[in-house]
Parts: structure tokens; sequence; C-alpha cells
């Protein structure tokens, strides 16, 4: 079953002498429950493929499918709502909240969208992720791979259709990347979770179903 599918997806930046052609006409789908990595080097395009697809931006032309709906044909206030219920996004500097605890940064896409915490499933998520002896602390008071392994489990505990992760494991030493990977291939086999990740590295990349190569705003493999 289809989960996301991205047509003819392009984008320009500038105009005339100043003109970047970022995405050029890039068409592909993803399956759900794969974990899809998308490759590139810093210029290619990847970052601004995440962001077309997380609806953080919009492209210049092109459409975005994800679970069979457009979402670029919602405006800006059900497109947020959207965007918060159905896709969890993982960045590269985590983006926790700096007066929230770990249990409240993970349960904070359920406050904000005033919906009941279910208090066993976000206990179970925290000890999957191996946090729960870590839970009352903030994140200045963690490590970068705990306080990755936060932004993980906010982006899981609304169970997205679709996890996008934007260089996850850039800003960590090689002992916490590779736990990063190890959690974000267990959330792909335990839940069924989709995932598409952008990582610039091929060994990590590896740890995908699928590789999508893109270079210079288009996809040269697949």
């Amino acid at each position: 079953m289809e989960i996301l599918r991205v047509e003819n997806l392009t984008k320009v930046y500038g105009k005339d002498n100043t003109k970047v052609v970022a995405l050029n006409n890039v068409s592909f789908s993803v399956e759900k429950g794969e974990f899809v990595a998308i490759v590139g080097a810093s210029g290619s395009g990847k970052s601004t493929l995440l962001h077309l697809m997380g609806g953080v931006d919009k492209p210049t032309s092109g459409k975005v499918f994800i679970d069979g709906l457009d979402i670029y044909s919602l405006n800006d206030d059900k497109l947020a709502i959207f965007r918060r219920r159905q896709i969890g996004l993982i960045y590269q500097f985590y983006n926790l909240i700096p007066i929230l605890n770990v249990e409240e940064n993970i349960a904070l896409p359920l406050s904000l969208d005033n919906r009941r915490v279910d208090k066993d499933k976000l206990a179970d998520l925290i000890k999957s992720l191996g946090l729960s002896h870590r839970k009352n602390h903030l994140p200045n008071e963690l490590s970068g791979g705990e306080q990755q392994r936060t932004s993980i489990g906010r982006a899981l505990i609304t169970s997205p259709a679709i996890i996008l992760a934007d260089e996850p494991t850039g800003n960590l030493d090689s002992k916490a990347s590779d736990e990063i990977v190890e959690i974000l291939k267990k959330t792909n086999k335990d839940y069924k979770q989709t995932i598409v990740m952008i990582t610039h590295n091929l060994e990590i990349a590896k740890c995908a179903d699928r590789i999508i190569k893109i270079e210079d705003g288009q996809i040269v493999g697949d």
C-alpha cells in the first residue's frame, strides 16, 4: 500500500541571474512500512526534498500525497494540524523544548493537539528508547544521543503515517550514531513505521530497505 507519493516536485529559489533549481521534477513513491534512505552530497537537494515532503516548505510546482491526501491542497492551518498528527519530524539538532523534561517533550505533540496522553503507551515508548531513568531530566542534562532518542519519541508518539528524519546522526559520535540507527531499524520493524531518512553517509543509508540517490536536484539512482 502506497503511503507517500511525490509527483514532479520542483523547487526554484530566486530568479534570473540568481535562479537556483534546488529540485528538478522529482517523482517517486514509498510503500507503507518501508524504510527508505535518500542519499546525496551537501547541496544535492535532499534536505529541500524532505522539507517539501514534510509540508515545512512549499514547492514551485508538483505535488506530495501522504496517505492519499494532497498535502498542498490544505490551507496553512489545516496543513499544520495534519503535519502535527501524521508526519513525525526528526532533525539533526533535536529541537527539544529546554524547559520541558524528556517525558513532556515526547508528549508535546499530543499536548499541542489537546489530546489525552496514554500513560501506558508513553511509558512503553520511553522504555523502548532506553530513557526510563532519564524521563524527568531536562534536555541540557542529557547526552546528544539521549536528546536524539527523545526527539525520536516525540516523532513516534502520535503514530504518524510517516517519519521524516533529516540527518538524524549528523550531530553525534559514532557510538551514539549506531544507537540511533538501531532504534530507527527497530521502530520500522516493531511498529511497521514508515521512515524516510535523509543522509550524506552511505554506510548509515545501508540500514534502510531502499536507497534513493539524489544529485543536483534529480534522482540518479533508486
